[in-house]
Protein backbone atom coordinates (compact mmCIF):
# COMPACT_ATOMS: atom_id res chain seq x y z
CA UNK A 1 0.00 0.00 0.00
CA UNK A 2 2.70 2.20 -1.01
CA UNK A 3 1.35 4.41 -4.12
CA UNK A 4 -0.84 7.31 -3.10
CA UNK A 5 -4.22 7.28 -5.47
CA UNK A 6 -5.46 10.71 -3.87
CA UNK A 7 -3.68 13.70 -2.08
CA UNK A 8 -4.90 17.34 -1.69
CA UNK A 9 -3.41 20.40 -0.65
CA UNK A 10 -5.08 22.85 1.19
CA UNK A 11 -8.05 22.22 -0.53
CA UNK A 12 -10.65 25.00 0.00
CA UNK A 13 -14.04 25.53 -1.31
CA UNK A 14 -16.12 28.70 0.14
CA UNK A 15 -19.37 29.47 -0.96
CA UNK A 16 -20.33 33.45 -0.40
CA UNK A 17 -17.14 33.95 1.27
CA UNK A 18 -17.67 31.17 3.94
CA UNK A 19 -15.42 28.08 3.82
CA UNK A 20 -17.37 24.39 3.89
CA UNK A 21 -14.02 23.09 3.18
CA UNK A 22 -11.12 24.80 4.81
CA UNK A 23 -7.55 23.83 3.47
CA UNK A 24 -8.52 20.38 3.29
CA UNK A 25 -4.55 18.23 3.21
CA UNK A 26 -5.09 14.20 2.71
CA UNK A 27 -3.33 11.23 1.35
CA UNK A 28 -4.80 7.95 0.75
CA UNK A 29 -2.94 5.25 -0.44
CA UNK A 30 -4.01 2.19 -2.59
CA UNK A 31 -5.81 -0.44 -1.39
CA UNK A 32 -6.74 1.35 1.53
CA UNK A 33 -10.47 1.68 3.34
CA UNK A 34 -10.33 5.45 3.75
CA UNK A 35 -13.55 6.71 5.67
CA UNK A 36 -14.11 9.99 5.97
CA UNK A 37 -16.47 10.85 9.25
CA UNK A 38 -18.76 13.57 10.32
CA UNK A 39 -21.96 15.09 11.00
CA UNK A 40 -24.14 16.48 8.12
CA UNK A 41 -23.13 19.90 6.51
CA UNK A 42 -19.46 18.62 7.75
CA UNK A 43 -17.89 19.28 4.06
CA UNK A 44 -17.34 15.70 3.22
CA UNK A 45 -19.86 16.04 0.07
CA UNK A 46 -18.65 18.87 -1.06
CA UNK A 47 -15.28 17.65 -0.80
CA UNK A 48 -15.79 14.78 -2.77
CA UNK A 49 -17.37 16.60 -5.71
CA UNK A 50 -14.27 18.53 -6.05
CA UNK A 51 -12.51 14.99 -6.02
CA UNK A 52 -15.01 14.38 -9.05
CA UNK A 53 -14.17 17.21 -11.08
CA UNK A 54 -18.07 17.99 -10.31
CA UNK A 55 -17.53 21.02 -8.33
CA UNK A 56 -14.35 23.22 -8.98
CA UNK A 57 -12.35 24.33 -5.73
CA UNK A 58 -11.65 28.05 -4.63
CA UNK A 59 -7.76 27.48 -3.96
CA UNK A 60 -5.75 23.99 -3.61
CA UNK A 61 -4.83 21.01 -5.58
CA UNK A 62 -6.26 17.88 -6.00
CA UNK A 63 -3.76 14.82 -7.36
CA UNK A 64 -5.64 11.89 -8.32
CA UNK A 65 -4.08 8.78 -9.58
CA UNK A 66 -0.71 11.16 -10.38
CA UNK A 67 -2.59 13.50 -12.22
CA UNK A 68 -4.87 16.64 -12.03
CA UNK A 69 -8.43 15.93 -12.39
CA UNK A 70 -9.15 19.16 -13.82
CA UNK A 71 -6.58 19.85 -16.17
CA UNK A 72 -6.46 15.63 -16.88
CA UNK A 73 -9.92 14.56 -16.62
CA UNK A 74 -10.37 12.43 -19.83
CA UNK A 75 -7.39 10.61 -18.55
CA UNK A 76 -8.47 9.93 -14.64
CA UNK A 77 -12.48 10.13 -14.72
CA UNK A 78 -12.49 6.42 -15.97
CA UNK A 79 -10.71 5.20 -13.32
CA UNK A 80 -13.83 6.66 -10.63
CA UNK A 81 -16.50 5.32 -9.74
CA UNK A 82 -18.65 7.80 -7.51
CA UNK A 83 -21.47 7.00 -5.45
CA UNK A 84 -23.33 9.67 -4.96
CA UNK A 85 -25.37 10.27 -1.41
CA UNK A 86 -28.31 10.79 -4.01
CA UNK A 87 -29.20 8.55 -6.21
CA UNK A 88 -28.29 9.23 -9.38
CA UNK A 89 -30.67 6.50 -11.59
CA UNK A 90 -33.86 6.77 -13.60
CA UNK A 91 -36.97 5.13 -12.27
CA UNK A 92 -38.50 4.45 -15.71
CA UNK A 93 -35.83 2.56 -16.44
CA UNK A 94 -35.15 -0.95 -16.47
CA UNK A 95 -32.37 -2.51 -13.88
CA UNK A 96 -30.37 -3.57 -16.74
CA UNK A 97 -30.65 -0.22 -18.48
CA UNK A 98 -29.57 2.26 -16.00
CA UNK A 99 -26.47 -0.03 -15.61
CA UNK A 100 -25.47 -0.25 -19.30
CA UNK A 101 -26.63 3.62 -19.42
CA UNK A 102 -23.79 4.38 -16.89
CA UNK A 103 -21.86 1.82 -18.35
CA UNK A 104 -21.77 3.21 -22.37
CA UNK A 105 -20.68 6.53 -20.98
CA UNK A 106 -17.35 5.57 -20.57
CA UNK A 107 -17.08 3.66 -24.08
CA UNK A 108 -18.18 0.28 -23.02
CA UNK A 109 -19.76 -1.13 -25.92
CA UNK A 110 -21.10 -4.34 -27.72
CA UNK A 111 -20.53 -7.87 -25.74
CA UNK A 112 -18.67 -6.20 -23.68
CA UNK A 113 -20.90 -3.55 -22.37
CA UNK A 114 -23.54 -6.46 -21.90
CA UNK A 115 -21.24 -8.89 -19.92
CA UNK A 116 -20.36 -5.79 -17.38
CA UNK A 117 -24.14 -4.91 -16.99
CA UNK A 118 -24.57 -9.03 -15.87
CA UNK A 119 -21.82 -8.46 -14.07
CA UNK A 120 -22.13 -5.37 -12.02
CA UNK A 121 -26.41 -6.80 -11.17
CA UNK A 122 -25.09 -9.88 -10.04
CA UNK A 123 -22.84 -8.30 -8.08
CA UNK A 124 -24.91 -6.15 -6.30
CA UNK A 125 -27.86 -9.15 -6.05
CA UNK A 126 -30.06 -7.61 -8.56
CA UNK A 127 -29.47 -10.07 -12.10
CA UNK A 128 -32.63 -11.78 -11.72
CA UNK A 129 -34.65 -8.37 -11.26
CA UNK A 130 -32.81 -7.14 -14.07
CA UNK A 131 -36.25 -6.67 -16.36
CA UNK A 132 -37.77 -4.71 -13.60
CA UNK A 133 -38.33 -0.93 -13.82
CA UNK A 134 -35.77 0.54 -10.81
CA UNK A 135 -38.74 2.68 -9.53
CA UNK A 136 -40.20 -0.55 -8.53
CA UNK A 137 -37.52 -1.31 -6.04
CA UNK A 138 -37.47 -0.63 -2.65
CA UNK A 139 -35.19 1.62 -0.52
CA UNK A 140 -32.32 -0.60 -0.35
CA UNK A 141 -32.82 -2.26 -3.85
CA UNK A 142 -32.47 1.16 -5.30
CA UNK A 143 -29.49 2.20 -3.40
CA UNK A 144 -27.51 -1.23 -4.71
CA UNK A 145 -28.32 -0.51 -8.11
CA UNK A 146 -27.23 3.05 -7.76
CA UNK A 147 -23.70 1.01 -7.02
CA UNK A 148 -24.31 -1.12 -10.02
CA UNK A 149 -24.34 1.69 -12.22
CA UNK A 150 -20.41 2.81 -10.51
CA UNK A 151 -18.83 -0.28 -10.99
CA UNK A 152 -19.40 -1.48 -14.92
CA UNK A 153 -16.08 -0.06 -16.04
CA UNK A 154 -14.65 -1.54 -13.62
CA UNK A 155 -13.15 1.39 -11.67
CA UNK A 156 -9.61 1.92 -9.51
CA UNK A 157 -11.00 4.05 -7.02
CA UNK A 158 -14.81 3.72 -5.46
CA UNK A 159 -16.07 6.53 -3.47
CA UNK A 160 -18.74 5.85 -1.77
CA UNK A 161 -20.53 9.43 -0.31
CA UNK A 162 -23.36 8.41 2.57
CA UNK A 163 -24.43 5.12 0.56
CA UNK A 164 -26.81 3.64 3.53
CA UNK A 165 -28.84 6.61 4.46
CA UNK A 166 -32.52 5.66 4.68
CA UNK A 167 -31.98 1.55 4.71
CA UNK A 168 -32.86 -1.24 6.54
CA UNK A 169 -29.86 -2.99 8.42
CA UNK A 170 -30.25 -6.37 6.04
CA UNK A 171 -29.55 -3.57 2.45
CA UNK A 172 -26.93 -1.93 4.93
CA UNK A 173 -24.74 -5.04 5.85
CA UNK A 174 -25.26 -5.88 2.02
CA UNK A 175 -23.47 -2.76 0.71
CA UNK A 176 -20.90 -2.55 3.44
CA UNK A 177 -19.96 -6.69 3.23
CA UNK A 178 -19.85 -5.61 -0.96
CA UNK A 179 -17.59 -2.51 0.00
CA UNK A 180 -15.22 -4.80 1.57
CA UNK A 181 -15.17 -7.28 -1.08
CA UNK A 182 -14.63 -4.27 -3.76
CA UNK A 183 -11.42 -3.65 -2.12
CA UNK A 184 -10.45 -7.41 -1.22
CA UNK A 185 -10.30 -7.64 -5.53
CA UNK A 186 -8.12 -4.64 -5.42
CA UNK A 187 -9.79 -1.09 -5.41
CA UNK A 188 -9.17 1.43 -3.20
CA UNK A 189 -12.01 2.91 -1.38
CA UNK A 190 -13.27 6.50 -0.01
CA UNK A 191 -16.14 6.19 2.27
CA UNK A 192 -17.99 8.63 4.23
CA UNK A 193 -20.89 8.52 6.48
CA UNK A 194 -21.87 10.53 9.65
CA UNK A 195 -22.33 6.62 11.05
CA UNK A 196 -19.29 5.75 13.13
CA UNK A 197 -20.17 2.09 13.62
CA UNK A 198 -19.93 1.87 10.20
CA UNK A 199 -16.67 3.89 9.50
CA UNK A 200 -14.70 1.63 12.52
CA UNK A 201 -16.09 -1.56 10.59
CA UNK A 202 -14.82 -1.41 7.34
CA UNK A 203 -12.34 1.28 7.23
CA UNK A 204 -8.81 0.67 7.38
CA UNK A 205 -7.99 4.69 8.04
CA UNK A 206 -10.21 7.36 9.44
CA UNK A 207 -10.15 11.09 8.95
CA UNK A 208 -12.52 13.19 11.68
CA UNK A 209 -13.78 16.08 9.56
CA UNK A 210 -16.03 18.98 11.21
CA UNK A 211 -16.53 22.65 10.01
CA UNK A 212 -15.10 21.94 6.93
CA UNK A 213 -11.60 20.85 8.60
CA UNK A 214 -9.58 17.30 9.00
CA UNK A 215 -9.10 17.13 12.69
CA UNK A 216 -7.82 13.88 13.40
CA UNK A 217 -6.77 11.43 10.97
CA UNK A 218 -5.15 7.68 11.47
CA UNK A 219 -6.35 3.68 12.42
CA UNK A 220 -9.48 3.59 14.79
CA UNK A 221 -6.64 2.45 17.37
CA UNK A 222 -4.85 5.92 17.22
CA UNK A 223 -8.04 8.12 16.97
CA UNK A 224 -8.54 6.10 20.64
CA UNK A 225 -5.22 6.99 21.65
CA UNK A 226 -5.83 10.50 21.31
CA UNK A 227 -8.30 9.94 23.87
CA UNK A 228 -7.55 8.09 27.46
CA UNK A 229 -4.75 7.09 26.11
CA UNK A 230 -6.14 4.20 23.62
CA UNK A 231 -8.02 2.79 26.40
CA UNK A 232 -9.93 -0.10 24.17
CA UNK A 233 -13.03 0.22 25.94
CA UNK A 234 -13.80 3.75 24.54
CA UNK A 235 -16.05 3.78 21.93
CA UNK A 236 -15.36 6.00 18.09
CA UNK A 237 -18.39 8.24 19.00
CA UNK A 238 -16.77 9.08 22.24
CA UNK A 239 -13.78 10.11 20.48
CA UNK A 240 -15.31 12.12 17.98
CA UNK A 241 -17.60 13.60 20.50
CA UNK A 242 -14.51 14.46 22.76
CA UNK A 243 -11.84 15.57 19.80
CA UNK A 244 -14.76 18.05 18.18
CA UNK A 245 -16.09 19.29 21.81
CA UNK A 246 -20.05 18.44 20.56
CA UNK A 247 -22.86 16.87 22.33
CA UNK A 248 -24.26 13.85 20.68
CA UNK A 249 -27.73 15.74 20.35
CA UNK A 250 -25.59 18.29 18.47
CA UNK A 251 -24.07 15.47 16.14
CA UNK A 252 -27.22 14.27 15.71
CA UNK A 253 -28.82 16.96 14.18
Amino acid sequence: MGDIILKTTDLTKKYNNKAVVDNLNIEIKKGEIFGLLGPNGAGKSTTMNMICSIVRPTAGEIELLGKNPWKQKKEVIHKIGYIPQELAIHGNLKAWENVELFTSLYGIKGQQLKKAVNESLEYVGLLERRQEFAKTFSGGMKRRLNIACALGHNPELLIFDEPTVGIDPQSRNFILDKIKESNQKGATVIYTSHYMEEVEAICTRIAIMDNGKIIACGTSAELKKLVNGGDENITLEEVFLTLTGKKLRDYAE
